[in-house]
């Protein structure tokens, strides 16, 4: 018994996990060059069961679930047409760079405007570098050249919010700049919200798994033990 409130318990857990990932790719369905995560569950080491009798072979029961590993899919996504002469969309492999507090960082998300100096900036108001680490120039009729814009391939990428990247540059990006375009987000809503409508019934599954295990023990205590 306590073994399947375990068991029961392991799988609601990794569930959690995974509508915390598909709840944050939801909320960004709208978000230009956003990447969407997945993840993959693994079960705990199977315990082999026999008759304790006999000696024979019965078979094995898995003792959990837990996430194994979360992966963000990089696959590029279809550009949109938006007019705007300081949208750039990156067609293939590459990032944007942009200088933060906290160092340079990367994205898909080309969605920058003017700051007050005149430079290229993020909408977060981060510096947008071009391939030799400087900042850019927006010209007085309010546009930037696609070429000015750096584009970087990254070794071993990591999401770290704000639609940002980690990562080790390791030269030019073989893929495009399109302006006056955006990356579309990178989630497919239909097929995200089939798989939280299913990760929500494994939840509700392993609740019942507990119910009825907990009626069970209720039931072994309160009658079982009482009765002549």
């Amino acid at each position: 018994m306590d073994r399947g409130l375990y068991i029961a318990a392991s799988g609601m857990l990794a569930e959690m996990a995974r509508q915390d990932l598909l709840a944050n790719d939801l909320a960004n369905v709208s978000t230009a060059g956003y990447k969407a995560d997945r993840a993959s569950q693994r079960s705990f080491s199977e315990v082999m069961l026999e008759n304790t009798r006999t000696g024979q072979p019965i078979g094995p029961i898995g003792s959990g679930a837990a996430i194994a590993r979360q992966v963000t899919d990089f696959t590029g996504a279809p550009s949109k047409d938006t007019g705007e002469p300081l949208d750039f969309a990156v067609a293939g492999d590459g990032f944007f760079a942009v200088r933060t507090a906290q160092g340079t960082r990367y994205t898909r998300n080309g969605s920058f405007q003017t700051a007050g100096n005149g430079t290229l900036t993020d909408q977060l108001g981060n510096p947008v570098l071009g391939q030799g680490g400087q900042t850019i120039r927006v010209a007085a009729d309010g546009s930037v050249p696609a070429t000015s814009l750096g584009l970087f391939t990254l070794t071993t990428p990591r999401k770290i919010g704000d639609g940002m990247f980690s990562g080790t540059p390791a030269g030019r990006g073989t893929g495009t700049i399109k302006s006056g375009s955006l990356e579309s987000s990178g989630v497919d809503p239909t097929r995200t919200m089939v798989d939280m409508m299913a990760s929500m019934r494994a939840y509700e599954s392993g609740q019942k798994v507990i119910q009825t295990i907990d009626q069970t023990l209720e039931k072994a205590a309160t009658q079982v033990g009482t009765s002549s």
